[in-house]
């Protein structure tokens, strides 16, 4: 259910027509409104107990979260649903050659096959090196989804002593939304409609606040590594969810690419 969740969240770029930027600060406010209630009454869980250092990383995470999501909803936008999901699901081939870097550790070879056959993916996905042509620039705002993404998991882990995910969770959104003030009062873009809040109220309080409760819920009963075979089909939920929703048909190309990509992350994570 989670990750179903988190597949529906895609669609709202297409459904949406206000900015990727108020999608994001909706997203994240609404977000970050639900996991402190969530924290405050159900789960008890402590929010004002952490030093300077983890704050800075908390912000940190925020900021990455925020690009991680517009460079999302942006690369849909300006592409289709399922190019934004297949070239964000880049993201382990970034996670495999930063993560010897951060922490040094051996990078293996295997890891370079896997990196090797998700770029061969991201050929695919990429009709043309033009960036005039708007599939070719949604699809590299979609590798930039999935470096910063790459980025986030990173820092996450070195922030993992912090146990408390549902905590973690609401101080991500808390200054990713903060961090989107700053542009939105700046940049020229489109507002959202009236008609748009329930929308992104559903996408702060379901798809994420819900999603991410669930997904952290759900490893008190299964292991991690089933837990991040079953995350990889986030990018299939989505394709389907676009296609039974918005009719939106991926072309051969883009399905082959997103084989190849997919079909490599989930073999990772299963070994």
């Amino acid at each position: 259910m989670a990750v179903l969740l988190f597949g529906c969240a895609g669609l709202f770029g297409k459904v949406l027509s206000c900015s990727p930027f108020y999608i994001v600060l909706g997203r994240t406010f609404f977000g970050s409104i639900a996991l402190f209630v969530y924290a405050r009454w159900f789960s008890k869980t402590v929010l004002f107990a952490f030093g300077k250092k983890e704050y800075l990383l908390f912000i940190l995470q925020g900021i990455l979260l925020a690009v991680h999501w517009w460079s999302f909803f942006l690369s849909i936008q300006m592409s289709s649903a399922a190019v934004g999901l297949v070239t964000f699901s880049t993201f382990p081939l970034f996670v495999t050659f930063l993560e010897p870097l951060v922490f040094k550790e051996e990078l293996k070879a295997k890891d370079i096959f896997m990196a090797g056959a998700v770029f061969i993916g991201i050929l695919l996905v990429i009709p043309e090196f033009d960036l005039s042509n708007t599939i070719t620039k949604g699809a590299f705002s979609g590798i930039l989804s999935g470096f910063t993404f790459a980025l986030l998991t990173l820092v996450n882990r070195r922030n993992a002593r912090i146990s408390d995910a549902i905590a973690v969770a609401f101080y991500q959104n808390l200054f990713a939304a903060l961090f989107l003030v700053l542009p939105i009062l700046t940049l020229p873009m489109t507002s959202p409609q009236l008609t748009d809040l329930p929308y992104l109220l559903f996408l702060g309080v379901f798809c994420t606040a819900l999603a991410h409760t669930l997904f952290i819920s759900s490893l008190t009963a299964i292991r991690a590594q089933t837990a991040a075979v079953i995350a990889g089909l986030e990018p299939v939920y989505g394709i389907l969810l676009a296609f039974i929703c918005l009719n939106e048909m991926p072309g051969i190309r883009t399905l082959v690419g997103g084989v190849i990509i997919i079909g490599t992350t989930l073999v990772a994570s299963r070994k």
